[in-house]
């Protein structure tokens, strides 16, 4: 359970409506990812077989059973639980494909990722020091222990430091679900940088489109690269976290479990933020 169900819960920002229903929602369980063993396949499905244990995206999925297409589902990694599994695909999708796909992080490049803790940003920030670069997480008081302990060689706490105070400069900038203004991100980018805006957070009708519109339009004029894209849900992503869960660079977080019954109460503590790492549903 992530921040980005709740986008499709409450239908917020509102331009997200155009997709998925404008009065009520196309899909009424909400819910977007998921881990468990395949009960039935389709008579398509090619690359999995009843009993495998799984895990990936969908809608609908606080729910005893799940239909899923086989294109936006892998293999679980055997190293992890089921519940370890279930919190990791929506956020991965747009997590591995910002670092690796739009930020094309190298080795020995300096990267700050800022929302660092979170469900994203607490991806990002394993899969780029994976690529051998030295990360520095951007988090709250709260999110300093769990952003040095996700491998980060340097923890700024926002609310005492200001990242972009124009003192240092950073090769790639991982924003994730962030607010502070493009103009201000650009003071820690240094001149040939890239920036990857990862969603973004706004007001409840449009959200923070304006903010990426913006960035795609001033990249056309200036040397640094602002880059915001919408992740892509598929298994070719899921199999490289594999591969990184595999070699121990990657590692799933589960702060509570509810039982199904409770999806409830689940929901509100993800909404008011009381209970730190991953939220996941049991059945």
């Amino acid at each position: 359970m992530d921040r980005g169900a709740l986008h499709f819960m409450t239908g917020q920002p509102y331009l997200m409506r155009l997709g998925t229903g404008l009065r009520t929602p196309k899909v009424t369980v909400p819910g977007v990812s998921f881990a468990g063993r395949v009960e039935a396949i389709g008579s398509q499905v090619t690359k999995f077989a009843v009993g495998d244990e799984v895990y990936g995206a969908a809608r609908g999925t606080y729910a005893e059973y799940v239909a899923a297409p086989q294109t936006k589902v892998a293999l679980k990694p055997p190293q992890l639980s089921f519940e370890e599994a279930a919190v990791l695909p929506y956020a991965s999708f747009a997590a591995v494909q910002a670092v690796r796909d739009h930020g094309r992080v190298q080795p020995g490049e300096q990267v700050l990722v800022v929302g660092a803790t979170g469900a994203v940003g607490s991806i990002a920030v394993q899969v780029a020091k994976a690529s051998d670069a030295e990360v520095t997480a951007v988090c709250g008081p709260r999110g300093r222990a769990l952003a040095a302990s996700l491998g980060a060689d340097h923890v700024i706490d926002y609310t005492r430091e200001d990242f972009a105070d124009g003192t240092r400069r950073y090769d790639v900038i991982l924003d994730v679900f962030g607010r502070t203004a493009t103009r201000h991100v650009r003071r820690a980018l240094a001149p040939r940088g890239r920036l990857v805006i990862v969603g973004g957070e706004g007001d409840r009708f449009i959200g923070g489109i304006q903010r990426q519109l913006g960035a795609m339009l001033l990249t056309l004029f200036v040397g640094q690269s602002l880059r915001p894209f919408l992740a892509k849900e598929n298994t070719e992503t899921l199999q490289a976290l594999n591969d990184l869960i595999a070699e121990g660079k990657v590692s799933s977080a589960v702060g509570r479990r509810y039982p199904l019954v409770e999806a409830a109460d689940a929901v509100a503590a993800l909404t008011d933020g009381s209970t730190s790492g991953r939220i996941a549903l049991t059945v």
